[in-house]
């Protein structure tokens, strides 16, 4: 009898210790990573298309809402140089493709600085609050359209990257 209460004790013991550790960990055995979750940690948007990854994509509209300035950074991880589309649909309903060339293992941005490079988008039709989609390329790898946000030059941040006035692409 005595050999039958020790394996029961031990069994009771492994039963409750199993027990307390499931309880106090079990979230983390059920609930995912947030880590490992993908998002934005800025006010745009990004992508990875192929070895080229597009990040904090976003569109800031000038006073009128007649232009907006893209602002975005490009990294290509890739071997080869390449040029990136970028292609949107003006208002006239016309596909409009810009062109952006890419050295391999580069990091180029636009937008971001004032007085450096810039594209600018006279014939969008967006204003602030808005989204832009815009589709994304970058040599024969199937593209991406992301869903751009417009930004308002009344934000302080982005005041001097507003375009001046309705500009050509």
């Amino acid at each position: 009898m005595t050999v039958r209460t020790r394996a029961a004790r031990a069994a009771a013991s492994a039963l409750i210790a199993g027990a307390l550790l499931v309880g106090t960990a079990g979230c983390s055995f059920i609930t995912p990573t947030a880590t490992l979750n993908h998002y934005d940690p800025s006010d745009g948007i990004g992508a990875t298309v192929g070895d080229v990854e597009v990040r904090n994509v976003l569109a800031i509209s000038n006073e009128d809402n007649s232009a907006v300035s893209i602002s975005l950074t490009i990294i290509n991880t890739g071997s080869s140089s390449g040029s990136l589309r970028l292609q949107y649909e003006s208002e006239d309903g016309e596909r409009v493709d810009i062109s952006k060339p890419i050295s391999s293992s580069a990091v180029k941005s636009y937008g971001s600085v004032v007085d450096g490079d810039t594209i600018i988008i006279s014939d969008a039709g967006v204003s602030a609050g808005q989204l832009l989609p815009i589709y994304f390329q970058f040599g024969n790898d199937s593209g991406t359209e992301l869903l751009v946000p417009v930004l308002s030059s009344d934000n302080p941040e982005y005041a001097e990257l507003a375009p001046a006035s309705a500009l050509t692409k």
